[in-house]
Order: C-alpha cells, then structure tokens, then sequence
C-alpha cells in the first residue's frame, strides 16, 4: 500500500515512539551479529549479517577514506573482528566502541541493495563513480530494523523510467524518418545507467525492449512497486518547436501548446486504485486531497530540479516547465515528470538525439536532477523519523 508521506511521517513517529518506549522495559536479550560473511558476487560485494534479535541498523559512507559504515547500535559482535575483502571492498573490520562495521573501499562504489533479510541483513556493493560516491557521502544511504521477526527495514527509493513509446506504437516520426520509440529506449537505459552509478536509489524500466504498453499499464507498474519517482522520456513533433521540457500533471493546460501534447485524455477516476483505510467519506475525501497536494508538490519540485540540470547542458525550449492533462501523469501518489528531450520534428534536435553522446549527456542532466531531489527528499525523511 503506498501512503501519503504525511500518513507516513505519522506512522514512522508512532513506531519510534512505541520503539522508544519498549527500549525501557527490561530486555531477555541484547541483540547480537552470531555469524558474518564478505563474499564476492560478480563484481559486486556481498556483506550478509544474521542477527539473534531485532536490531536497529544505518548504513552511511566517507568519502576520505573511500569506506561504507554499518552502524549497529545496541548490537553485540560475536563475528570475526576482521574480514579479508571482497569485489572492491578491501577489508571490513569491527569498531567495537562505536559498535559499527567500517568496510573500507578499494575505490568509489554504488549501494546495490541494503536491506533485512530473513533473521539477518544483506548489503551488497558495486563499483561506481566518484561523483555518485560523494553523494552517498553526505548522508544516511538506508535504514531499518533487520533480525528477529519485528523486520522494518527501509529500501533504497525506487525510480521509474518509462521509455515513451515502442512495439506498434512508434511515436513521431522525424523529418529525417526517425521513429521516437528508437530514440526513448536507449535513452532510458542510459538514463538508468547513470542513477544506479549515483547510489542512491533503485532503477526499474517500465519496458526494457520493444513492446508496446498502455499508458494505464505504465503508471500501474509505477505505482504497484511503490515508486518514489516515475519519469516518461519523450521526443514528440511540434512545428517550430526545438530544445527540451519538462511537463508535470494538471487538469487545466498552461497553454494550447502543452495541451496539443497531452493528447491523450483522462478517462478513468483519477483516485482509481488508490487504497485508503477504512475511513468515513469526508476523512477519504481529505486523505486523498493530501495525497494528491504532496505528489503535485513534489512533481514541481523535480521538475525545477530538471529544468536547472537541463539549462546547463542542452538546448531549452522557452518557459522550459510547463503543465498539461499527460495520462501516464495520472499517478496519484508517485511524483511524476514528463522530458520531451526535444522534438523530432526540429531537424537539429533530431540529429542530436541520435548521437549517443547527446543522449549521455541528457541522461547525465536528468540523473544529476533525480539525486538532487532524492537528496532533499531523504533529508525530509530523516529530519522527521
């Protein structure tokens, strides 16, 4: 079920508030690391912990040294006091009086997954970029409970990409014969590329090769795997149009122009799908007006974050931020953005968007757009928990 963060933020306080007060009560046991493994997997690392209890576990990162840090407060080592490397971690080794693991690095890595396994905790890590590295360095990765049965971890967020277009649906087609499908696809998978390189979140793509989707099917698969962020990549025709934008969701367009874009119209009951509790009318009807304010609030603020990386790197179409009825907008519980990369019909952008070093370069203004939001939004949700 996907809550509103205001929903959340009440829940993630009543929950530490209810952990608060069982920390007073006398405990049978403390919670302990029984056994601890460092293993190679590919070219990842994998770090798998098994726990006696639950524990409470944060994971951050040091840029200088390159080294990740396990913090497990509260928690007993009964593993090996050193462990020899892995992939690029060179060695781990227990900091007894802080009670946390240094894992120390062999260069920049990207946190594939750190999340509560079974009676246990898995950490896995991948060679990445120095840039997305000192990202992960300037704040909590991931946090959570693991071990036990009380299991409450937080994941890395989840970002959608959805690669406009594709199977009998080519999109538009270029002056020179481009078809748009051709141009969204590579795009996306640049686009996943460099956000996974940055460590801060999950990538899944709404297609991966070429298929059609509905438009209903692409903001289900969003909303379904609870994603924190849905972006759709584009690159329509539009006379005299040239340089990209970015569109975020409204009733009402900003101008014809938007609305000649948003072609598809909303069909079906915008609250369709979403679940609220069991409440009275006027208590959903104020939930869901919440929920709504909140994506809105965070759709914009993406695509401000968009529009300023986007400024720096590539051509921009005037008053680059606008808004439109875009059906595969319609999530009302995941803030979503959709990129025109820019438009086909213009025979610049259209030369431009073949070469993959232009698409590198979109790719890389939208990834840097995608950690900076998710920066300010993890900032939110720590400052609150």
């Amino acid at each position: 079920m996907s809550l509103a963060p205001q929903r959340r933020q009440l829940l993630q306080m009543t929950l530490g508030l209810l952990a608060g007060l069982s920390g007073l009560a006398p405990t049978l046991a403390e919670a302990a690391v029984t056994a601890v493994r460092l293993q190679r997997a590919e070219r990842h690392a994998r770090l798998t912990l098994d726990l006696s209890a639950a524990a409470s576990w944060r994971l951050t990162a040091q840029a200088r040294p390159a080294r990740l840090i396990l913090h497990l407060p509260g928690t007993a080592w009964r593993g090996p006091l050193r462990l020899a490397g892995a992939g690029p971690v060179r060695q781990a080794r227990w900091d007894a009086p802080n009670r946390r693991l240094l894992l120390d690095l062999s260069g920049p890595v990207s946190v594939v997954r750190a999340a509560a396994q079974g009676d246990g905790l898995v950490l896995e890590v991948a060679p990445g970029t120095a840039a997305g590295f000192a990202r992960l360095a300037r704040g909590t990765i991931a946090q959570g409970r693991a071990g036990g049965a009380a299991t409450a971890s937080r994941p890395l967020p989840l970002v959608v990409i959805d690669p406009g277009h594709g199977g009998k649906d080519p999109g538009t087609i270029g002056a020179t014969g481009t078809y748009e499908k051709r141009i969204t696809l590579p795009a996306a998978l640049e686009l996943k590329r460099q956000i996974e390189a940055g460590g801060r979140c999950r990538v899944a793509l709404t297609r991966s090769r070429d298929v059609f989707i509905p438009l209903a099917g692409r903001v289900e698969f969003a909303r379904k795997r609870q994603a924190t962020l849905f972006i759709s990549l584009h690159a329509d025709s539009a006379p005299g149009a040239r340089g990209a934008s970015v569109y975020t969701l409204s009733d009402r367009a900003s101008d014809t122009f938007s609305a000649r874009l948003a072609q598809s119209q909303n069909q079906a009951d915008a609250k369709g799908g979403l679940h609220l509790p069991e409440v009275s009318p006027e208590v959903e009807r104020i939930l869901y007006s919440l929920v709504r304010q909140e994506t809105k609030v965070g759709s914009a603020r993406l695509a401000q974050f968009v529009v300023e990386s986007l400024g720096e790197s590539v051509p921009l179409l005037p008053n680059t931020h606008r808004q439109a009825a875009f059906a595969v907008l319609k999530a009302p519980d995941v803030p979503s953005v959709l990129v025109e990369m820019g438009f086909l019909s213009d025979r610049r952008d259209e030369a431009a968007l073949k070469r993959p070093a232009h698409r590198a370069q979109v790719a890389k203004a939208l990834a840097l757009a995608v950690n900076g939001w998710l920066a300010r939004h993890q900032a939110g949700l720590i400052s609150s928990g």
